[in-house]
């Protein structure tokens, strides 16, 4: 729902924190001005320029902080960037202005819902239905809600039992194959080069795998991932290069369009894909059952990292979950879970570069063995280094803040230096992040930014990125791309129906 003010994921890290600085106390002359920023910054929103919206609600706050709408608006604003936790900050100032401000309830209750605190975001949707019964849109919101808290409650008093794998009772070797199945085939049980060539062609023309196949590479792939510690060492040659790739996010045409442009994975063409394969594109099992085939094949030259968005929660909200279901059934959905717990966590190239999704630590004295020995078979906590390694952002000034997101933390050049010498490393790579050109360079060199999910959402109109690396001398090389056509399906196809609070 829109604000009366207001028209009608994720963005830059140079966005104005949402702190009240504007005057209590505002003259005609600011008023009358704080209005027009905001008149400038509806514009832009209603262009999907929410960064360029971000800031003009922002001058608006700075001269008059005592109107309501304000924060509500650039709280919508925040949200549509994915800084949840400045859409937060954003929706209790509305509220503190103004509690009747029915709107920025829904701005609270959306912030929460995307941070997965389901039974916060319940509160606001019952206060909104107290206030008006007759809302249908909030009756149906609050009943949905309700019904994600009731069913977690209940999934998590029949959890007794952790041991027990989502592959329980599969029996994969008896699943029939029917005759007019013409995809394609694993053979004697494996992924060859020429299964994953006609995996791609068949994701390409809208086609399935067959579920019998679907299984044995998730049963396949998580047998191998267990075998690799939360820290993966990756060794380039002298001679010999190597990509890293960003956020996927679904976007099956534009994985293959990096594979025309860039060469398919190979033994003599290693690739890292540094997670959120998953979620918002609705494209994610093809992108994820193509990835994991080229794992299969090639298990120490084809890499894959952990994101945020491979996780229940965000699955749950953000499209994955209703995919795999629509696509397959509700059990695959549960193996989808146990296999994304056993993704690496980062991965450090000839012991120079740390490459891992999110960014650096709330702690100061992580070091590379810790990241190696860490268990990370779980969901992703809400705090410590695992949730920094998924959820963390640089940030232009020095020192620490808190997090935009509402999860993680956002570190500085300071704290990227620090970190570099005390682990012996030249540079970081992280993705998280969208970016105009699909690649940043930050810090003075040492935080590199990579994001390959070009027009993310279809609306956002960036480029993608890879990089690629010689051994010789690990010098970054950019490539950006732009978005290819796909098929007529929308993004977030597969969402949560609260998704039409963002």
């Amino acid at each position: 729902m829109a604000d009366e003010n207001t028209p009608g994921g994720e963005g830059d890290n140079q966005q104005t924190p949402s702190v009240a600085t504007g005057s209590d106390n505002p003259s005609e002359t600011d008023i009358k001005k704080a209005e027009e920023f905001k008149e400038t910054a509806n514009g832009f929103f209603k262009k999907e320029d929410y960064n360029q919206a971000i800031t003009f609600y922002s001058e608006a706050i700075n001269l008059n902080s005592t109107v309501a709408a304000y924060y509500g608006n650039r709280s919508f604003a925040y949200l549509r960037t994915e800084c949840f936790g400045y859409a937060l900050q954003d929706a209790n100032k509305a509220l503190q202005l103004d509690p009747k401000y029915i709107k920025a309830y829904y701005r609270r209750a959306s912030a929460n819902m995307a941070l997965g605190k389901f039974k916060l975001a319940l509160k606001d949707f019952e206060a909104v239905v107290k206030v008006r019964p007759n809302d249908k849109d909030a009756k149906a919101k609050y009943t949905e809600c309700n019904k994600i808290v009731k069913m977690n409650a209940f999934a998590k008093a029949i959890a007794v039992d952790d041991s027990k794998s989502a592959a329980d009772g599969l029996d994969v070797e008896n699943m029939t194959i029917e005759d007019d199945y013409t995809g394609p085939r694993l053979e004697n049980g494996k992924v060859t080069v020429e299964f994953v060539q006609n995996l791609q062609d068949t994701f390409r023309d809208q086609k399935k795998l067959h579920r019998k196949y679907a299984y044995q590479i998730l049963l396949d792939v998580l047998e191998l991932l267990k075998t690799q510690p939360s820290l993966v060492d990756i060794n380039i040659p002298e001679g010999e290069h190597f990509t890293v790739c960003g956020d996927i996010h679904g976007q099956y045409y534009d994985l293959l369009n990096i594979f025309k442009i860039n060469g398919q994975p190979s033994e003599s063409n290693p690739y890292l894909f540094n997670g959120d394969f998953v979620d918002r594109g609705s494209f994610s099992v093809e992108c994820i059952f193509t990835l994991f085939s080229l794992k299969l094949l090639y298990p120490n030259h084809f890499f894959m990292a952990r994101g945020n968005h491979e996780s229940f929660t965000m699955n749950q909200m953000y499209g994955f979950e209703g995919e795999v279901k629509q696509k397959y059934t509700s059990k695959m959905a549960a193996l989808f879970t146990e296999v994304f717990n056993w993704l690496p966590l980062a991965h450090c190239i000839n012991n120079k570069i740390l490459v891992m999704h999110g960014g650096l630590f709330k702690d100061e004295n992580v070091l590379l063995d810790d990241i190696r020995k860490y268990d990370r078979n779980r969901q992703p906590p809400e705090d410590g280094m695992m949730c920094d390694l998924l959820w963390s952002d640089p940030q232009p000034q020095c020192g620490r803040s808190q997090s935009k997101r509402g999860v993680g933390t956002q570190f500085g050049p300071d704290i990227t230096k620090k970190f570099l010498q005390k682990n012996k490393l030249d540079y970081v790579i992280r993705s998280h992040e969208v970016k105009n050109d699909g690649y940043e360079i930050a810090h003075d060199g040492k935080c590199i930014t990579v994001f390959s999910a070009p027009n993310y959402c279809d609306t956002m109109g960036n480029k993608g990125a890879y990089i690629t690396l010689r051994g010789e001398d690990l010098t970054p090389k950019f490539t950006s791309f732009d978005a290819v056509p796909h098929p007529n399906v929308k993004p977030m196809q597969y969402a949560s129906s609260l998704f039409g609070l963002f």
